[in-house]
């Protein structure tokens, strides 16, 4: 019987726990079932408030950390029942957790991503890998992005160069030249849904733009987006990585103090057009002129934004990694739980030449399972 693994991805969007359970026999993975585990008002507002300074930050954490590996667990247990399938059909679950904060680029660099894994494998029974970051970044990387890695074994094509953008809170490229010895790269981008999902729950209490409709009713505010494009992120040379801890709400207040004086929804379509503008800069920036733009993640299902990267980037195709084989909502998640499977096997998980490390490394600390008697 195939080994399968799990994979649990809780993103920047906070949007709710991707879990799937998934087999890598052939050269595209199995994806077997899926499942997205809902989390309570509570426990989003919560993280989303601990990304940034506040009170009492410490006590909160550590109460965090506790919730958030109940809920892993939970979608664990959720999935293995929608499956049909008990523990022992898993080899293991690979665990990305919520990342709080990220400074890679600090004189002491970073990241803490919390959920707690103990929990997972304690309530699950399931040997589980967790804190995939940390390693990288001893070695000198960011830490992040580590799904190029994945991109890489699963999505590589002779035939053709490839951009694989991941959409999800945070944007991210890889950069997949057709030529194997050629050098394989990706960086984040800067914000995807992150702060477009963030505007339209605090105007209009809504979880995210449908089809990026709202966004499509406004007018771009060309000095608003002149404001946003001068963070000083965006001009950063990779390797480089980022977050909800630069991207939120008050960012945006802070690069424009009256941004609560403008329609609302013209602030939405402004923020579409960051997003666009971002990515295709970045796309174009790059010393690969892809055949084939590869989408995944949550904002594949925009087409009000996936329409304007086609009109910022008429050169390429732009197309769902579906047409590929690869269902774009579950890609990250199924990223993890081939980082697992690499883990197990004592194979590296990083490519040094995406964050920066001196040196491929294995990734992850494994927590075992339960004990049989």
């Amino acid at each position: 019987m195939p080994e399968k693994y799990i994979g649990l991805m809780s993103g920047s969007s906070l949007d709710g726990i991707d879990a799937v359970l998934v087999s890598f026999e052939s050269s595209l993975p199995h994806l077997h079932t899926h499942h997205v585990e809902p989390m309570d008002t509570h426990l989003v507002k919560e993280l989303d408030a601990l990304t940034r300074p506040g009170s009492d930050e410490l006590a909160r954490s550590c109460r965090t950390d506790v919730l958030l590996g109940e809920c892993f667990a939970k979608a664990v247990i959720t999935l293995l029942e929608k499956a049909g399938m008990s523990r022992q059909d898993v080899r293991a679950i690979g665990s990305h957790g919520q990342t709080l904060r990220h400074y890679p680029d600090s004189d002491t660099p970073g990241t803490l991503q919390i959920g707690d894994p103990n929990i997972i494998a304690e309530r699950t029974g399931l040997t589980t890998i967790a804190d995939f970051r940390r390693r990288d970044m001893a070695a000198g990387g960011q830490g992040a992005p580590l799904v190029p890695a994945f991109h890489q074994a699963v999505l590589h094509d002779p035939e053709h160069d490839r951009i694989i953008l991941n959409i999800g809170g945070i944007a991210n490229i890889t950069l997949l030249p057709a030529k194997p010895e050629t050098v394989i790269s990706g960086f984040d981008t800067g914000p995807g849904n992150a702060l477009l999902d963030a505007w339209i729950k605090q105007q209009r209490n809504e979880s995210y733009d449908r089809d990026g409709a709202w966004a499509a009713s406004g007018k771009l505010h060309p000095e608003l987006l002149t404001a946003l494009l001068g963070e000083p992120y965006f001009f950063h040379a990779a390797p480089k990585s980022t977050g909800r801890d630069i991207f939120h709400l008050e960012w945006l207040a802070n690069c424009w103090p009256s941004v609560a004086e403008l329609p609302p929804q013209d602030v939405q379509a402004t923020l579409l057009e960051l997003t666009a503008v971002s990515i295709a800069d970045a796309i174009q920036q790059t010393k690969l002129n892809p055949d084939q733009v590869l989408v995944c993640g949550g904002g594949v299902h925009n087409n009000t934004l996936l329409q304007r990267l086609k009109e910022l980037l008429q050169d390429q195709q732009i197309l769902s990694t579906i047409e590929v084989g690869l269902d774009p909502d579950w890609v990250e998640a199924m990223a993890f739980a081939w980082l697992a499977k690499q883990t197990l096997a004592h194979q590296p998980g990083n490519l040094p030449t995406v964050t920066g490390a001196r040196h491929a490394v294995i990734l992850g600390g494994i927590y075992p399972g339960t004990v049989e008697d």
